[in-house]
């Protein structure tokens, strides 16, 4: 039981599919933006990162873009694993103390796996 009210349950579902859109708009949308970097830098006939003037700038921000894809793919898996903890009902339980996590972390952090306290302690 995860001490949150179904209010605050179908709220944070609503939260978290809104937030896996999103999400995943954004991922699109890097994929895209780095197809066109990939594409643009091999139409460059016969042009290489290290000799090219514009190369550098380039595979920096190839590496920026393939970064930001990484970072929302990791968010979609955390929105996937707080899915799958409001399915098995583990949803709102800090993963460390086993205490529930507030409805206004959940609310501002719904991915969040701990409680406030455990979040901001020493490992």
């Amino acid at each position: 039981m995860t001490g949150l009210s179904p209010s605050d349950l179908e709220d944070a579902r609503h939260r978290l599919a809104a937030a896996r859109e999103q999400t995943q708009a954004r991922l699109d949308a890097l994929r895209r933006d780095f197809e066109s970097i990939v594409s643009s830098s091999a139409s460059a006939a016969g042009a290489d990162d290290e000799h090219d003037p514009e190369g550098s700038s380039t595979a920096f921000e190839r590496q920026h873009v393939a970064a930001l894809m990484g970072q929302a793919a990791g968010q979609l898996a955390d929105i996937a694993r707080a899915m799958q903890r409001l399915d098995d009902g583990s949803y709102g339980i800090c993963e460390r103390c086993g205490r529930v996590i507030g409805a206004g972390r959940l609310a501002a952090r719904p991915t969040a796996v701990r409680c406030i306290d455990c979040a901001s302690a020493p490992r």
